[in-house]
């Protein structure tokens, strides 16, 4: 086979051991001067995919202070990599196509009302966890003694199908 057969033999490849390790992207995992060096390259890629895909109305300028849209952009990011940067794989031959209609179904998820006019407006504040809130690890667990929904017996809401099932299946042949 030439290279002219499988124009893919073109392209200059890293020796397998010499490839790096896939890394992940879970930001609070990352060390300050990581997630600052990997925040700059997913704002250059972002900028990209504003201009490259016109949601320059749907992503607001100051997407990188709102952690949700963040967390959304960085598993649309990882996505793209993997879809247009990693190895073709069988049976994914619409990637391209399936990578789109994600990034059309995270694009409600990317816009922020109160930023649209662009103006950043702060998030809301978190509300702290349960484990810092006074009487909240007591009220969880009260729930969870107490609680119709965690302490129901188990029963399956169409019991009359698992039953005829049940029975078609010991009939014998």
């Amino acid at each position: 086979m030439s290279d002219l057969d499988n124009p893919a033999s073109l392209w200059p490849t890293m020796p397998s051991e010499a490839q790096p390790e896939p890394q992940r992207w879970v930001w609070a995992a990352m060390d300050p001067m990581d997630r600052q060096e990997r925040l700059r390259e997913l704002a250059i890629w972002v900028d990209w995919l504003r201009i490259t895909f016109e949601l320059h109305n749907s992503i607001p300028p100051c997407w990188y202070r709102h952690p949700p849209v963040v967390e959304h952009l960085t598993a649309l990011y990882a996505g793209w990599i993997r879809t247009y940067a990693g190895e073709q794989v069988p049976g994914r031959e619409l990637a391209e196509a399936d990578w789109i209609n994600t990034l059309h179904a995270f694009t409600p998820r990317l816009q922020l009302a109160p930023c649209a006019t662009g103006m950043h407006q702060p998030p809301p504040p978190v509300p702290p966890v349960m484990s810092v809130m006074p009487g909240t690890v007591d009220d969880f667990d009260s729930y969870l003694a107490c609680s119709e929904t965690t302490n129901a017996t188990a029963a399956h809401p169409a019991a009359a199908e698992m039953l005829r099932r049940a029975d078609a299946a010991e009939l014998p042949l």
